[in-house]
């Protein structure tokens, strides 16, 4: 399908004219990055980027303006369970940030990080079915789409929904990832594929359909903050500094299947070498040397960080917080945070990203079910007491 100034062609969902993404290949591989799936609404007269680091796919409609999220708002306090329980203490130390095949993290750069804990799984469906209960807290893929935003919709048209990957019948160009996500209504984390799913047997499974404010919601009520980049690398790396996975330099499935990530024709035939054709429970691969699961692959995990292409440029290297705003300059204007770790629809032929240096974007409002979450604590006497 030919391409203009690197974007797929518009098209029409309902009534509203999106721009949808695509990416720029790599110097090593075609890096065609499904980390940020986005719908970006534009008037007839908005301009197209001209250059884009990282896939995007359709944007949710479900939220007005993400800066006017209050994530606390229903949030209360959990319940006795101890602060530091299924957590991993990340020692302090020196690091090297970035990796050489992404011109989005360089430069590499010598990053000191504090000691801090990490959960050790990412966030269950369990865990999230626990804050909720507790909070009554209601995703924003749970939320109608505000007609106020969005005033041309018909009614049955602002049903909550989300955006739910669906494989292609057969081989299919990668410039055009309209071809396997779709808008589905009625996708929730309750529902991560659609109305017809549900997340009954997979309790131990990675909370999906998750956007931004919903993870700072869960954490902030567990007493606990989402990763910054530099945290989220310096624990993937697990002590191997400039190794080229989190478990060292071995190729995944040599000997054996290291993480959860897409083996076969993508995006209509996983093979299944490694197991899973979706997301697998938590734990389902070995852990990297500090104890920590599933850092590459399975699902993308939501940062602090905004994310701006030339964030490595700046000159903090104690505890890095990243910039104090977004630019994507795929989708100018629309506000992004990082991701990292890849997914289970990441491959050697279509996403790299998996490895520890990679970096991925979405759109603050927009939830997946290849997307979820892990929370940190930082050190404190009070904590490390407990």
């Amino acid at each position: 399908m030919k391409l203009f100034n690197h974007h797929t062609p518009l098209l029409l969902l309902f009534g509203c004219t999106i721009a949808l993404a695509g990416c720029s290949p790599s110097s090593r591989h075609v890096d065609h990055t499904p980390s940020a799936p986005s719908l970006v609404v534009h008037t007839p007269s908005t301009e197209l980027a001209k250059d884009t680091l990282v896939e995007s796919a359709p944007r949710a409609l479900n939220t007005p303006d993400a800066n006017a999220i209050d994530p606390a708002k229903q949030i209360s306090q959990p319940d006795s369970q101890p602060l530091l329980e299924n957590m991993v203490q990340i020692p302090e130390g020196w690091f090297t940030m970035g990796q050489e095949e992404f011109s989005d993290a360089l430069p590499k750069r010598r990053i000191w990080v504090d000691c801090f804990w990490m959960d050790a799984t990412e966030v269950t469906n369990e865990q999230f079915a626990h804050f909720v209960d507790q909070t009554g807290y209601v995703t924003l893929a749970e939320r109608p789409i505000d007609p106020v935003q969005f005033p041309n919709l018909k009614a049955s048209q602002l049903e909550p929904g989300s955006i739910v990957f669906t494989p292609s019948e057969g081989p299919v160009s990668l410039d055009n990832h309209t071809q396997w996500w779709q808008w589905v209504k009625g996708a929730s984390w309750k529902h991560p594929e659609g109305p017809k799913s549900s997340i009954e047997g997979r309790e131990r499974h990675p909370v999906l359909q998750v956007a931004w404010a919903d993870a700072v919601a869960y954490a902030t009520w567990a007493g606990k903050l989402l990763p910054t980049e530099a945290q989220w690398e310096r624990a993937a790396r697990g002590g191997f500094d400039q190794k080229e996975f989190c478990w060292g330099d071995d190729k995944p499935g040599t000997p054996r299947w290291q993480a959860n990530i897409w083996q076969g024709s993508f995006p209509d035939s996983n093979s299944r070498a490694d197991g899973y054709v979706a997301a697998a429970p938590v734990g389902s691969f070995p852990s990297n040397a500090y104890g920590l699961f599933d850092m590459s692959g399975n699902v993308w995990e939501w940062c602090a960080d905004w994310y701006r292409p030339d964030a490595y440029f700046l000159k903090e290297l104690r505890n890095p917080k990243g910039p104090d705003s977004s630019h994507d300059p795929a989708e100018p204007g629309t506000p992004k945070r990082v991701q990292r770790g890849g997914s289970y629809l990441c491959s050697d032929v279509y996403c790299r990203r998996y490895v520890p240096g990679g970096r991925g974007k979405q759109d603050v409002e927009s939830a997946t079910n290849h997307v979820g979450f892990r929370c940190v604590v930082l050190i404190e006497t009070k904590h490390a007491n407990q």
